[in-house]
């Protein structure tokens, strides 16, 4: 099949209307990401992080949101992967949330900086001893050979850490935290006449000013 244009799907299930924003988008993305986890969406904390290169073109890829701390955003990853690498270039970013299930969409702009060496010390080593082998494992982004190359590599880090109750952290690994700009709501209604409610930063950088935008 490579005709696509009869697949449809009514969005009836609900409503954005001003009334419904609270004051604040963080805690408007909280009750959001309750329905989300409440709807069964699939991996509710699944993002699509958005990134720019040295060159202007963007790059996506998703990522797994793991906190909202302090009005930021965190994500985990390797900084020498490509996404590592473009933040220090570019540290404008865009995350994007997609829940079908509720039929909802948010779109984040924002800026990311890694967060503390503690806290991202102490999620590492919360993590499974499966994960925290496999981030020592992958020169994420980098070209390898083989599968082959993978395991022996995770077979050396095993034997070299399997007196370790947890395993030390790798300086090449941590936490991004986004701070964001405007975060946009978005709600599937009927006839595509979707409802689109952005919060931006004002001047203070510290109220929000809520706008309509046509679906």
């Amino acid at each position: 099949m490579s005709d696509y244009k009869e697949l449809r799907k009514r969005y009836t299930k609900n409503q954005l209307l001003e009334s419904d924003a609270l004051e604040n988008p963080i805690e408007m993305f909280q009750r959001w990401m309750v329905d989300a986890i409440n709807d069964n969406n699939l991996e509710p904390n699944a993002m699509l992080l958005t990134t720019v290169d040295a060159d202007h073109r963007p790059h996506a890829r998703t990522v797994l949101l793991k906190e909202v701390v302090d009005d930021q955003f965190i994500f985990y990853t390797n900084y020498t992967s490509n996404k590592g690498k473009q933040i220090a270039q570019n540290p404008n970013v865009t995350l994007v949330f997609m829940w079908l299930q509720s039929q909802r969409q948010i779109i984040i702009n924002g800026v990311a900086a890694k967060i503390s060496a503690e806290r991202s010390t102490a999620y590492f080593q919360s993590r499974p001893r499966g994960s925290q082998i496999g981030a020592w494992t992958s020169p994420q982004s980098s070209i390898i050979k083989d599968r082959t190359e993978l395991t022996a590599r995770k077979e050396e880090i095993i034997q070299s850490n399997k007196h370790k109750e947890k395993l030390d952290r790798p300086d090449f690994w941590g936490g991004y935290g986004v701070v964001p700009s405007s975060i946009e709501f978005w709600q599937g209604r009927d006839d595509r006449l979707h409802d689109r409610l952005r919060y931006r930063k004002n001047e203070d950088l510290a109220t929000w000013e809520i706008i309509r935008l046509a679906p």
